[in-house]
């Protein structure tokens, strides 16, 4: 079977199960918007020193069953459950208030405001940030929309902002600073 099936040419696509809707509708807008986080995820790891890897890897397999749950429409979940798909986990949560109190002690106290690219790591991660966010605010659209997003979801992406924003301050603390000239 070809990846280019040729349905979505009129402005709709699938969800998981088959339910079709507009292309630009605030599920659509949700789960892509979480697909997307995960690439910039994919190109901060790969650009991250090697003790971040893992970590990042981690998350980034958490938001595939987040993502997963989120192109299922409502009136289908209990299939998707049912047929053992992955969902997020408070567990996976709980990995990040960790991750997060342990950079907080690490690192030196923030003061005002910073700009990216002190790193090409830390940009990359600043970059994943600001896509996390507006994942955030597309799940909240979501919400407000069609209801039955469960609670974890949004909470797990703002504290992955979170996260991802210490993640950034850590890669810059990290950085050679240039020799002035």
């Amino acid at each position: 079977m070809s990846i280019s099936t040729k349905t979505g040419d009129g402005g709709s696509t699938a969800l998981m199960y088959g339910r079709r809707v507009s292309k630009d509708h605030p599920r659509v807008e949700a789960y892509g918007s979480v697909d997307e986080l995960n690439a910039a995820l994919g190109l901060a790891r790969s650009l991250a020193p090697k003790k971040q890897k893992d970590c990042l890897e981690k998350i980034q397999k958490a938001l595939v069953g987040l993502m997963g749950e989120l192109a299922v429409a409502p009136e289908d979940l209990h299939r998707y459950e049912s047929d053992g798909f992955a969902r997020l986990k408070e567990e996976e949560l709980a990995f990040l208030d960790q991750q997060i109190e342990k950079m907080e002690k690490a690192a030196p106290k923030a003061s005002g405001w910073s700009t990216p690219g002190g790193s090409t790591a830390g940009a990359a991660m600043d970059l994943a940030r600001t896509v996390c966010r507006r994942a955030e605010r597309e799940v909240w659209k979501l919400e407000m929309a069609q209801g039955n997003i469960r609670s974890l979801i949004p909470r797990y992406l703002n504290r992955l902002s979170d996260f991802l924003w210490l993640m950034e301050r850590a890669n810059e603390i990290q950085a050679p600073k240039k020799r002035k000239r």
